[in-house]
């Protein structure tokens, strides 16, 4: 069953209707959701995310829950019964039955420490079952590359990365912000925080997005331009673009960039709120931008970085290595001379040019550091 399951993460093609597959699949996704969502109702101090735990309301997870446990239940006993995929079916009636033995939707949640280290497996399910929603909606409806199927190849490497990658973000963000606090206190003006958050609302988030922006695309450029290279091969080793590819990004990138983008943050005093809209945003447009969606926006693509815009930075045309460093606003590509040019408008292939960096997370993990390039 593991056997099939991990063939059919690695690579599997278009998913045909009427085959079982489709509704199996849906099945087992829920099914693991709720089996995560049980665990974390169990060990809600070691499982969630402090900042999290402040706006959940506790009964509407409860009956979501709930729903997505008839929902995944139904959908494969009827595969079972019918014989349609049942190897997938069962595998997803099993853990469905394992997590309402484990209390379901009903396990009670009593006080806790608020204090402990913490796996933030509550905004792994939040963003996964977010993401894959939206983005893999939006792909359908507007795709670049028609027939590229949802498992399409390495998609279990990049699953493998998202899953890593959120997992440990509450010890990222709790080193990052402890580096930021001890290392920056200094740089830190009262006078220029007050001003800042006095500003408009739209006006300190575009400042918020500028600034982080600047910051990621020297940062951005310097990983392409320096030894940092063989930490950032690693994201640009990717050959399909879509919703997951973004993922792909090795986990001491992953430390520094944040670092630094904190750091920025720190220093100029951000509002709360301000900031609270910035993950938003950075968040959709991390994702948005790796999609296969066949989106330019016009002219206002020489302002803002979209998805074809981010596709080129990922390209392997010789005419665009190197360039389309820029997280948010790609005017900063026009104005410092690192913007795409190309007579096409999409790339051809994506990847690192001479494919040198290996499959597999483990392999991409050490890549780094056994690398002789």
């Amino acid at each position: 069953m593991l056997e099939k399951l991990n063939q059919l993460t690695e690579g599997h093609g278009e998913l045909k209707a009427g085959h079982g597959l489709i509704s199996g699949i849906i099945a087992l996704s829920l099914a693991i959701l709720c089996f995560l969502g049980v665990l974390a109702f169990h060990f809600p101090e070691y499982l969630t995310t402090p900042q999290l735990r402040k706006s959940y309301d506790v009964e509407i997870i409860r009956n979501i829950m709930l729903a997505a446990l008839a929902l995944a239940g139904g959908l494969s006993l009827v595969n079972i019964i019918f014989g349609r995929a049942r190897w997938l079916s069962s595998f997803a009636f099993l853990l469905v039955a394992l997590t309402a033995l484990l209390g379901g939707h009903k396990v009670p949640v009593n006080d806790f420490a608020d204090n402990t280290p913490y796996i933030g497996l509550d905004w792994f399910i939040l963003d996964l079952l977010g993401s894959s929603l939206i983005f893999i909606f939006i792909e359908k409806i507007v795709p670049h590359r028609k027939n590229q199927p949802i498992f399409r190849s390495e998609w279990q490497t990049d699953f493998h990365h998202f899953i890593i990658n959120h997992m440990v973000v509450g010890f990222v963000l709790l080193a990052t912000n402890l580096m930021v606090h001890k290392g920056l206190g200094w740089a830190v003006k009262s006078d220029l925080q007050a001003w800042i958050q006095g500003l408009p609302f739209i006006a300190e988030l575009l400042l918020i997005l500028l600034a982080a922006d600047l910051v990621q695309y020297w940062t951005h450029r310097a990983y392409h331009e320096t030894w940092l290279w063989r930490l950032h091969a690693v994201h640009h080793s990717v050959k399909s673009m879509d919703w997951l590819a973004g993922s792909r990004q090795h986990i001491l990138e992953l430390l520094m960039t944040r670092t630094l983008v904190l750091g920025i943050i720190f220093v100029l005093g951000f509002s709360k709120e301000v900031i609270d809209a910035y993950i938003v945003v950075v968040g959709f447009q991390a994702v948005f931008n790796h999609c296969n969606v066949n989106v330019r926006l016009g002219p206002l693509r020489y302002i803002l970085v979209t998805p074809n815009f981010h596709h080129w930075h990922h390209s392997q045309d010789k005419e665009a290595l190197d360039t389309n460093y820029a997280a948010h606003f790609s005017f900063l590509d026009y104005l410092f001379g690192t913007a795409a040019k190309s007579h096409k408008i999409w790339p051809e292939a994506y990847g690192v040019l001479g494919d040198y960096v290996p499959n597999g997370f483990w392999k991409q993990f050490k890549f780094p550091f056994t690398w002789k390039g």
